[in-house]
């Protein structure tokens, strides 16, 4: 081979092992492409499910996740971000921080610069670690800032796997609702606190062993102490040692779960040894979970309420002229002795009337008359020297119950005692007037003891009446020979009295509330008795109804009141009559007043009927059918004694009642009883919708007729126009 065709042959060679080498490195070359593509979309994959995975942790989170370069330029947003932030998560990106629609907030609602507080900051130690979380608040869109949500932001640094393009993380809550609550939480603690520091009445927080955590000053106050000494005190300490089983008793219940709340009215013993008494409120406060956890307590000082209460009591007990137990606290008093072992030798009754007190009375007035009453009443209380209960039962009459261990004796002793001091005249203004009195005494067996009190008290009158008929201002003792209280003796004396005059008729003026003017009267029977003098209607009605006299009685008061309002020179006044429900039903007083009215020839509307409330609890058709005859005739019908029967509103409905009058314990009330008030107030406003005449009986001082007038009462009675007294045809 010639060296050309060696050289040929070796350039060809070369040739396809370059072409080889070629291949071979496009083929590599391509299978790298190959696998670095592959690598790529596997990349791609993972970012994109990566982006998917971060994309919805951001749907589900509450916190808002802001990525920045460190110049401020947004990376990426969430849309929870973009949301707190009030922009588009879309058109937020890649522009700066300072850029965007944002108004900061700081805590005293002054604008901030948003780059300050969401970009990177070279001051805060960002290299070091987190932020602290700052709490901004963020304008809600299309506001002036008046309205904002509370963000809280907190940033950290982000660093790049190659150290180059760090970035910013930066975190978003909205706190809005949490701050919210906190609070309302605060101003709810606050407003507690304020409201228990400035209440009026005592307020504590008592823990579950009873013992003060926290008071008011009110509280402090009122035991006459601090707050800081009442911190830590048992509660049960304060009250006397006899209250305090009822609160423990009280307390117990609580925690076991048997009630939620009590409420005790007890005895406080404050700093300087005095008592006071107070309401104690308690409730138990628990926890979510129901557990106890501690009382909230206040006390009240009812001091002042329950003194009101004892001297509403008492008053109802007592006399309010001589301050002596009445009638109703007598009989209690007696019933309650006489039920005790022993009673025979130890309890006696002493019945005294004054003798010729009518003639004080008419002669000097009834002021002059009341002098003397409670003069009596001192006499009496110092002749039993406390071993007894002194009473008036009304007028001039009184009850001594005696209690002694020799009561025969001792009430021997009080009857010379009450002779003796009577002996010295009782000074009237200028004057000295002489009293004397009639005493009668009966003595505890077993007759009398086995009647109870009224038989004893019957005893001790009928001794008193035979007193004053063997020549008064002497003493007799009950003996059973004595039987004027017997039914029978009892029908033939009122009947004697009926006969001969002894029953009369006083009237008692009724006056306009407006001007004082005297409208009409009320027509009241009295009996002159021979032996005791003038006696009122409760010391004779009950006993006239009992001798069945009641309908005589009614026929002869009818008589003199027709006859009286015929005599009067003013045609205009009326008179009214008490009728009760045993003087109705047989038509006799109906026909009996119908009849005088005629006769006489007297206008309508000039004689009146009052009903007395608790004499028709019983009453039936007869009797309405009665009082509808009176009424269609022109005889008007008053219920009397309104307000304390069992139901007046039924009474108003189903009876021909053209009128109330207002009974006079409402009126005694007024005005330092505020609940009489109230009731007077009311029962008026009910009888004006009735379109009825209202009158107030029991009027006794000026403040009373303004008070009752102001609140809508017509027409009144009572001592401060005048007493009840015997008819002037003149008038």
């Amino acid at each position: 081979m010639t060296p050309l065709g060696s050289g040929l042959q070796l350039v060809s060679t070369a040739i396809a092992v370059v072409a080889v080498i070629a291949l071979v490195s496009v083929l590599v070359l391509a299978a790298k492409q190959r696998a670095e593509v592959r690598r790529a979309n596997e990349l791609l994959a993972l970012s994109r499910e990566l982006r998917h995975r971060y994309d919805a942790l951001q749907a589900v989170t509450k916190e808002g996740v802001l990525v920045q370069s460190l110049t401020g330029r947004v990376l990426d947003i969430s849309e929870r971000a973009a949301e707190i932030l009030g922009i588009d998560a879309a058109s937020a990106v890649g522009r700066t921080i300072a850029d965007l629609p944002i108004v900061l907030l700081n805590e005293q609602g002054l604008a901030m610069n948003p780059a300050s507080v969401l970009s990177h900051r070279t001051h805060s130690p960002l290299m070091g670690g987190d932020e602290e979380p700052t709490l901004v608040g963020v304008a809600l869109p299309g506001t002036d800032g008046s309205q904002a949500r509370m963000v809280q932001v907190s940033s950290q640094l982000v660093h790049a796997g190659d150290r180059d393009g760090d970035a910013l993380l930066t975190t978003l809550v909205d706190v809005t609702g949490r701050r919210e609550v906190e609070a309302a939480l605060t101003r709810s603690e606050m407003q507690f606190r304020v409201a228990m520091e400035n209440a009026p009445i005592g307020m504590a927080l008592v823990d579950l062993d009873w013992r003060i955590i926290e008071a008011n000053a009110a509280f402090a106050e009122l035991l006459g102490t601090s707050v800081g000494a009442l911190r830590g005190y048992r509660m049960e300490d304060l009250s006397t040692a006899d209250s305090r089983p009822a609160e423990r008793l009280e307390v117990d219940r609580l925690l076991g779960g048997g009630q939620h709340r009590f409420s005790l009215e007890k005895k406080y013993q404050r700093a300087d040894g005095h008592l006071v008494w107070v309401a104690l409120d308690a409730a138990l406060v628990r926890t979510p979970s129901g557990q106890p956890d501690h009382f909230v307590v206040q006390v009240r000082d009812s001091t002042e309420s329950r003194l009101q209460a004892e001297m509403l009591t008492h008053r109802a007990m007592h006399d309010p002229l001589t301050g002596l137990a009445n009638r109703t606290l007598l009989q209690e008093v007696l019933q309650s002795v006489l039920e005790q072992p022993g009673a025979a030798d130890r309890v006696a009754v002493l019945a005294c009337d004054l003798d010729g007190f009518k003639e004080i009375n008419d002669r000097y007035g009834h002021a002059a008359g009341d002098e003397v009453l409670v003069h009596v009443a001192g006499v009496l209380r110092a002749a039993t020297a406390r071993r007894g209960t002194v009473a008036r039962l009304g007028g001039d009459e009184f009850v001594v119950v005696v209690q002694d261990l020799d009561a025969p004796r001792a009430v021997f002793e009080v009857a010379q005692a009450v002779h003796a001091g009577l002996r010295e005249t009782v000074r009237v203004g200028r004057r000295r007037l002489a009293v004397a009195a009639s005493i009668g005494i009966a003595l505890v067996d077993i007759e009398t003891a086995g009647g109870g009190a009224p038989a004893l008290l019957a005893a001790a009158d009928a001794a008193l009446y035979r007193a004053k008929a063997s020549g008064r201002s002497r003493t007799e003792v009950f003996e059973p020979s004595m039987t004027t209280g017997s039914p029978s003796d009892l029908q033939r004396e009122l009947a004697v009295a009926l006969a001969e005059g002894q029953l009369v008729v006083h009237y008692q003026p009724i006056v306009d509330l407006a001007d004082a003017r005297v409208v009409g009267y009320e027509a009241l029977v009295r009996w002159e008795h021979p032996y005791r003098g003038l006696l009122l209607p409760g010391s004779f009605l009950p006993h006239v109804q009992e001798a069945g006299m009641a309908v005589a009685l009614g026929q002869f008061v009818a008589t003199r009141v027709v006859e009286f309002v015929a005599s009067t020179v003013d045609k205009t006044r009326w008179v009214s009559v008490n009728v009760s429900a045993d003087q109705l039903g047989d038509g006799e007083f109906a026909t009996t007043l119908l009849g005088e009215i005629s006769r006489h020839r007297l206008t309508a509307g000039r004689v009146v009927v009052e009903l007395t409330e608790s004499s028709l609890v019983a009453s039936g058709t007869r009797i309405r059918h009665e009082l509808t005859q009176l009424s269609a005739a022109g005889v008007p019908v008053l219920l009397d004694d309104f307000g304390t029967g069992v139901s007046p509103l039924s009474y108003l409905r189903d009876l021909p009642v053209a009128g109330v009058k207002l009974d006079m314990s409402f009126t005694s009330g007024i005005p330092e009883d505020p609940t009489a008030g109230k009731v007077a107030r009311a029962l008026g406003a009910l009888a004006r919708e009735l379109a009825m005449v209202t009158i107030a009986e029991g009027i006794e001082h000026e403040e009373q007729a303004e008070f009752l007038h102001r609140n809508g009462w017509r027409y009144g009675q009572g001592w401060l126009y005048g007493p009840a007294q015997p008819g002037d045809v003149s008038t």
